[in-house]
């Protein structure tokens, strides 16, 4: 009983809320295909795409010499290493003051103003 009630009353807020758009009307008969519906209308003839390639399929080849492959992930290395590089000559070279200003007295600063003719 209360099941047919909840069937009714869903049926008639379906009625409500969203009426059918009159395609499946009962006692009709079908409209015609749709292929046939647009080749009747008339207009301008319809543009057809140009037919798919693959771009094996070219008649000239591409030169693999005159593209180079470049891979970022081997630049950002090359250059981390670079980097690497500079900081251990800068690193070494600091040494060598430290070392140079502690055991000989020879300071191999040169921002400072003046401090290569006072050593």
């Amino acid at each position: 009983m209360t099941v047919s009630i909840i069937h009714a009353v869903w049926r008639w807020i379906l009625g409500v809320c969203a009426p059918g758009t009159g395609r499946r009307r009962a006692g009709t008969r079908p409209a015609a295909p749709v292929s046939a519906r647009i080749s009747a209308r008339p207009g301008p003839a319809a543009v057809r795409l140009p037919a798919l390639r693959s771009p094996y399929g070219l008649p000239e080849l591409l030169d693999g010499a005159a593209t180079v492959p470049v891979r970022p992930y081997l630049l950002a290395a090359e250059r981390t290493h670079r980097e690497r590089e500079r900081e251990r000559a800068r690193q070494s070279r600091r040494r060598v003051a430290l070392v140079m200003a502690a055991d000989f007295g020879i300071d191999l600063d040169r921002h400072v103003v003046g401090a290569e003719r006072a050593a």
